[in-house]
């Protein structure tokens, strides 16, 4: 159980080690995609609502 533990904490260190900082213009990317594809999510979810509401579910 020890050694399963240890092994783990070795891959998280080995895993922040390579990776890295985002910089602004690929946070902004990442943020723009995540939020287009919210508001993509969301109309959905509205237009359902919409026709659920005129057919009279």
């Amino acid at each position: 159980m020890n050694l399963r533990i240890k092994e783990t904490l070795q891959n998280y260190k080995r895993v922040l080690s390579i990776s890295k900082k985002p910089d602004r213009e690929e946070f902004f990317s990442t943020a723009r995609i995540c939020l287009i594809g919210i508001g993509i999510i969301g109309i959905i979810g509205f237009l359902i609502y919409m026709i659920a509401i005129l057919i009279g579910l």
